[in-house]
């Protein structure tokens, strides 16, 4: 769990990098579509962290609540999991 978490934080620093370097690129009048493709690159990025958050969530936060007899609340985050994925 301790691996996972530090894999996470280290993602979400470089995505901090990221947001700078777009922010600079968008100070010094950086083209377009190359701030746009910058952009794309830090979306795909918060995706690929909220992916590994929501299967972390799914196999281990969820498993606990059924073996506790929380089915109702488990489903209850699955569905709402779902949702937001759709959005």
């Amino acid at each position: 769990m301790k691996q996972a978490k530090a894999k996470l934080v280290r993602r979400l620093k470089i995505i901090e990098g990221q947001v700078r370097g777009l922010q600079e690129m968008i100070a010094k009048d950086v083209y377009c579509i190359n701030i746009i493709t910058q952009t794309s690159a830090v979306k795909q990025a918060l995706s690929g962290v909220e992916d590994a958050l929501m299967e972390n969530h799914l196999s281990h936060c969820l498993v606990h609540q059924v073996k506790k007899g929380k089915d109702k609340q488990a489903t209850e985050e699955i569905l709402k999991v779902y949702r937001l994925k759709r959005k």
